[in-house]
């Protein structure tokens, strides 16, 4: 279709007043129009049909998709493709059948109310979103802006605040803004936990990271400390971890399969690369799949896809992988038959063994197909006696290898 037949305009808390000239005689022009209720509200009295979004959400996707070439004109809150309906909408209909009349977004308008550089800040919406992704952005003296679920959030957010020693960071909770209503209530996380205030349902959250010392702040590096899992000693020691993640060498917006994932801690760290990172982690064990799942909310991915299943049982339907740790399950050669054969080209495997004869497999396939095979060995200084001494860790043998790359045989 050469000429547009969807309309996004985005519309402020002051309303028509707030929109351009081409805005409003769109809105005037338009035969049907779907937004909030408080969108529809504010733009008052139309001669258009209009509806309300519904609930589920995917009802009205499927209401403006069923009306393709018919003019429609969507409401939506400052712009349409920042965290809105836009971004939703662009992944099934073509961008030549859409025009967008974007006005400031949340974050735009809170960013200058506080008179904070946006490009330096961390934008994140909690909105429709599980609240532990904000944790892995809770760094010492950083700035985020955070658009929230309800009135609720802030006062959350001040509890997580306070239990992890950065009760002395300050929130600025901003209602309504832009709009008649608008309201700026700047406090620390230690005063908005005592008063449990609700807030406008309409709000963003302005937020400066003050941690006091001992703080529990979770590093931006791979190679965690092996006490920020919760684990029966099945873990990815962390030394062993960080090289693990290196080899694995994940990219933006990629998939791993963590299987045998024990305590998710690889899938864990690599979904913390990037926000747009996924992973699913296979494990068989009823209690350590629980443990996962605790991990990956303590350490702010609750998107983690969890799998309590054996491999390679366990691999059937799952989406197709980017890369592929073993570090579980190993013992078992249809394993990793399986994983290599799910692997596309391109595609990265990476097996750790600690047992001789998953070792004695792995070199095995080293010498027939190739990749590389490293030896890791890590000791730490221990007591010995009034003395001290140096106790290894039992070696890993860490097979690599990437598709497409194997010998021809």
């Amino acid at each position: 279709m050469s000429t547009p037949w969807l309309t996004l305009i985005g519309i402020g808390e002051d309303g028509r007043d707030g929109l351009s000239a081409q805005a409003n005689r769109l809105i005037d022009q338009a035969s049907f129009i779907i937004g909030g209720q408080r969108h529809l509200t504010l733009i008052g009295k139309t001669n258009s049909e209009t509806m309300t979004w519904p609930n589920p959400f995917e009802q009205g996707i499927e209401t403006v998709l069923a009306r393709r070439g018919q003019p429609t004109l969507i409401l939506a809150s400052g712009d349409p493709f920042f965290f809105g309906v836009g971004a939703t909408l662009a992944k099934l209909i073509p961008a030549e059948e859409i025009q967008t009349l974007a006005a400031p977004s949340s974050f735009s308008l809170a960013a200058a109310k506080l008179g904070w550089a946006m490009q330096d800040c961390t934008l994140i919406s909690l909105h429709g979103r599980p609240f532990e992704r904000i944790a892995p952005h809770l760094q010492p003296h950083a700035k985020l802006i955070a658009l929230t679920w309800d009135g609720t959030t802030a006062g959350k957010l001040a509890n997580h605040l306070v239990a992890n020693g950065m009760g002395q960071s300050v929130i600025t909770v901003c209602e309504a803004i832009g709009g008649k209503r608008e309201r700026m209530v700047k406090k620390t996380a230690h005063a908005i936990r005592e008063t449990q205030e609700i807030f406008d349902p309409l709000n963003t959250l302005g937020i400066e990271i003050v941690a006091s010392r001992g703080a529990n702040i979770i590093p931006l590096a791979s190679g965690l400390e092996d006490d920020l899992f919760e684990h029966d000693n099945q873990i990815t020691k962390r030394e062993i971890r960080a090289i693990t993640l290196s080899s694995l060498a994940p990219l933006q917006g990629q998939l791993l399969w963590d299987i045998g994932a024990g305590s998710g801690s690889i899938s864990i760290e690599w979904m913390r690369r990037h926000p747009s990172n996924r992973a699913v982690a296979i494990e068989p064990r009823t209690d350590r799949a629980a443990r996962i799942t605790r991990n990956a909310l303590a350490l702010g991915v609750p998107e983690l896809k969890l799998i309590e299943g054996s491999a390679p049982a366990a691999l059937q339907g799952l989406p197709i992988p980017d890369a592929i740790f073993i570090g579980g399950g190993g013992t078992d050669p249809s394993v990793i038959d399986a994983a290599w054969q799910a692997l596309p080209e391109g595609g990265r495997l990476v097996a750790n063994a600690v047992t001789i004869e998953t070792q004695a497999d792995l070199m095995r396939r080293h010498v027939a197909i190739g990749g590389t095979l490293s030896k890791i060995e890590v000791s730490r200084a221990d007591t010995v006696g009034p003395f001290h001494g140096w106790r290894a860790s039992m070696p890993v043998i860490q097979w690599v290898i990437v598709k497409g790359t194997e010998k021809r045989v």
